[in-house]
């Protein structure tokens, strides 16, 4: 089955707060923020400048908790100004069959900075398309729990593996390691 890369987390319309020409490369968020999105320190992201249209790739440092954050590091600091908008997202790359299961964390920001929405995209298998797409608040889901949506349609998704010819044990196996019923 192919490999495709997916996000896995993001931070949409995270304003910088400051740049550092003469700072390691890297990009400093405030942890508090990375956990609740599910972002990793050193965990490398892709960042969409929204201002500048300007795209890299750098990886993740922490700064001060609670700080709400965000310094672009050596040579990513030529690629904005303070106040700009980015787009920071990490992917991964998974199965297309492991879509249903993968709950990206999406926060959305206020001009300073502040969390303004928690919300998750949601893969799942629609009478229209086996894979069809919404985006769920995630009010209420802690962490650990982002990958575990409560919602899912288990029964549904059962039965679009067993089209797909897996046998029981796998799809016990998939449903067992994917969701906490």
């Amino acid at each position: 089955m192919p490999m495709i890369k997916t996000i896995r987390a993001k931070l949409h319309g995270i304003r910088v707060t400051d740049a550092d020409l003469n700072y390691h490369g890297s990009i400093t968020l405030d942890p508090e923020q990375c956990e609740l999105a599910g972002i990793y320190p050193m965990e490398f992201v892709e960042i969409w400048n929204k201002n500048s249209g300007a795209r890299i790739s750098t990886y993740v440092i922490h700064g001060q908790p609670g700080s709400r954050c965000c310094v672009l590091n050596g040579a990513a600091a030529r690629t904005c100004q303070r106040g700009d908008e980015l787009i920071v997202a990490a992917a991964d790359w998974i199965e297309p069959n492991q879509l249903y299961a993968t709950k990206p964390r999406i926060l959305t920001f206020l001009p300073g900075n502040q969390v303004d929405q928690v919300l998750m995209y949601d893969v799942f298998a629609s009478a229209a398309r086996p894979y069809d797409f919404r985006i769920v608040e995630a009010d209420g889901q802690t962490l650990a729990d982002c990958h575990t949506w409560p919602n899912v349609d288990i029964a549904s998704i059962r039965l679009d593996l067993r089209k797909r010819g897996w046998s029981e044990a796998d799809i016990d196996a998939f449903v067992a390691s994917h969701f906490s019923l």
